[in-house]
């Protein structure tokens, strides 16, 4: 994406738009009318792993046409809203960038915005950088050089690197607003670019990790067979690379037409997430599982400085992370504004800049002054630290949004009341963890400038404020026996993403399969979580049945009907005829005493999908 400080340029915005999107999302909330307060419940699984807060999840761009991105206050503020990623030199910029001359082909750059400097500010902020490699106007010996000088002459550490940006957007399909020098601007060239960039950046550091770019699913051209191609861009891309990268990168701009459709853009995450999963294990091998997804620009597109984006940015992230997203950068740090401020559909101002904190431009607060995005990301930051569990959590109200993560000192539940108009009581159970008496709350709410920190007599039972996102932090430990859900969230677990011809209906989940336990240490249960014409989903849970942890364990069984996996998460997963083997990744080995791990897969099924049985499972 392509923007400056005084006027953005609304081209290449992977706006999710098709069919199968539209059909997978949850219808979107609405907001109720004033009226007494509300209740719901929420219900907190701790022994549910949904993974880890990964470890550079939690980031922003920073762009060099920015004159304030490394000013004073910029370390501190990156700082406090617990943010371990930051990446440069922004958007459509990476690729008409040299690093070297600080320079770039026909752009502006702002003084003091070179890459020593940038380090500094990251360094100093304790986040981690994400480069984006010039392909545009660059070579891969330039990236290399980028490499040898970040690494081995000053020692940074640089491990995330891009080869490019939104190079589908080079002219190919008709659209260009990505500059790209190459004659020949077809996904197959990028992809064999793509591999002379990665072995001439890896002979320098073989520790890096190197990421592709891609369409996103369901924005354009996803699916569009350009001009002499056999394929569309993300299958050509991926059939060259096939397991050299070491993540794929998409961007998500979903647009909205209100405030409460906005809020319901996050049922698109795990429909996009399955997509490019089943994409990489198509192609990928036996890597597949450790190839990450990263989304290296989103923000909703809608109203990007009122209350309803800080909520959108809260959920989305937390959202992403249980998918599995492994690197996520809010698009802007600071981006300007050629348009007058104007009211949001929740009554803030929306001053129709996509930063964060203000660039101090006409009519808007002074520089550096932090919009409600920043505190909806800072409370991304105050929810878990990188390493933490997600666990599952589910809320009884659509107005509700919850999820939670488990530390070690607690549990920390985050609570977004989605409602304008009212207040909203919760009540709180837990399964797997006994909360203490008292409990920590950590709130920003509409119409605050910071977010605030107070002390509660119950970590069961809270009131909300009407738009607000809540981080309920309850200490305690002990375990109760856990309860795993043998059917995964429609909000948090991946759905396929049919053909058209083919859309699915979710149908109530099979009877589950449980293994029993010869002494084997674990258990797997089985279950089809949704199902259509040809396909399905499943899930499987694993739960430890030992009285002391395990730190890995392997599942398995053998179809009867001619089943096949076709893509997985969570889980490394391989077939041979009738018979499937399933390996814990390396974030979800580790099970304390009783304490449960799920993964999920769709597959294909072109008879009866009967549940397999027996279902073995055993630990080490």
């Amino acid at each position: 994406m392509h923007a400056s400080l005084t006027g953005r340029r609304r081209v290449g915005l992977a706006l999710l738009t098709s069919a199968a999107l539209a059909a997978a999302s949850v219808t979107a909330v609405t907001v109720a009318p004033a009226s007494a307060a509300t209740s719901a419940t929420v219900t907190v699984n701790t022994g549910t792993s949904l993974g880890t807060i990964p470890a550079a999840g939690h980031g922003v761009n920073v762009a060099v046409y920015d004159g304030n991105m490394n000013s004073a206050p910029i370390a501190g503020l990156l700082r406090d809203a617990g943010f371990t990623a930051v990446r440069y030199p922004g958007g459509s910029y990476g690729d008409i960038y040299h690093w070297k001359t600080n320079t770039t082909d026909g752009g502006y750059v702002a003084p003091n915005t070179d890459f020593d400097t940038y380090m500094g500010t990251v360094r100093s902020a304790g986040a981690q950088p994400v480069i984006i490699a010039n392909y545009g106007t660059g070579t891969a010996q330039e990236a290399a050089d980028w490499v040898r000088y970040a690494n081995v002459t000053k020692g940074y550490g640089v491990k995330y690197w891009e080869i490019g940006n939104e190079v589908y957007g080079n002219g190919h399909y008709g659209s260009g607003w990505e500059q790209d020098n190459h004659s020949d601007k077809s996904p197959r060239a990028y992809a064999n670019n793509v591999l002379q960039y990665i072995s001439a950046m890896k002979a320098v550091d073989s520790s890096i990790k190197v990421g592709v770019v891609l369409t996103t699913p369901g924005g354009w051209p996803d699916g569009i067979v350009g001009s002499g191609d056999s394929a569309d861009w993300n299958n050509t891309v991926m059939s060259i690379v096939q397991d050299k990268a070491d993540f794929v990168i998409v961007h998500w701009y979903p647009g909205a037409t209100s405030a409460a459709d906005s809020l319901g853009k996050v049922s698109q995450i795990s429909t996009i997430t399955s997509t490019v999963r089943s994409l990489i294990a198509k192609y990928a091998g036996s890597r597949a599982s450790s190839i990450g997804i990263s989304v290296t620009e989103l923000n909703p597109s809608y109203q990007l400085t009122t209350a309803t984006a800080a909520l959108f940015a809260t959920d989305s992230y937390l959202t992403w992370f249980e998918n599995g997203a492994m690197n996520l950068d809010w698009w802007n740090l600071h981006n300007g504004t050629s348009q007058g401020p104007a009211t949001g559909d929740d009554g803030t101002p929306d001053y129709h800049d996509e930063g964060i904190l203000s660039s101090g431009a006409s009519g808007e607060p002074a520089a550096n002054t932090p919009f409600p995005p920043y505190y909806g990301l800072a409370m991304v930051g105050r929810a878990g630290s990188p390493g933490d569990t997600l666990v599952k959590a589910s809320s009884s109200s659509s107005l509700l949004s919850t999820h939670a993560v488990r530390t070690s000192s607690g549990v920390n539940v985050v609570l977004i009341n989605k409602d304008l108009n009212n207040s909203t009581t919760v009540s709180l159970s837990y399964s797997g963890f006994s909360p203490g008496s008292a409990a920590t709350v950590v709130q920003w709410r509409k119409g605050a400038t910071s977010i605030s920190t107070s002390s509660a007599s119950s970590a069961t039972s809270i009131t909300l404020p009407p738009y607000s996102v809540t981080v309920l932090k309850a200490s305690g430990g002990g375990t109760s026996s856990p309860s795993p859900s043998p059917s995964a969230s429609p909000s948090r677990s991946p759905s396929p993403s049919p053909s058209a011809s083919a859309s699915p209906s979710v149908s109530p989940s099979v009877s589950p399969s449980a293994s029993p336990d010869p002494g084997q240490g674990c258990t797997a249960t089985y279950t089809v979580t949704n199902s259509w014409p040809g396909g399905f989903q499943a899930e499987v849970t694993v739960k430890n049945t030992r009285t002391t942890p395990i730190s890995g364990w392997t599942a398995g069984w053998s179809y009867r009907n001619g089943q096949t996996v076709s893509s997985s998460w969570n889980a490394t997963v391989s077939q041979s005829g009738a018979a499937v083997t399933a390996k814990n990744v390396n974030y979800n080995g580790s099970l304390a005493a009783g304490a449960s791990t799920s993964f999920g897969f769709t597959g294909n099924a072109t008879g009866a999908n009967e549940v397999p049985s027996p279902i073995t499972c055993s630990a080490s």
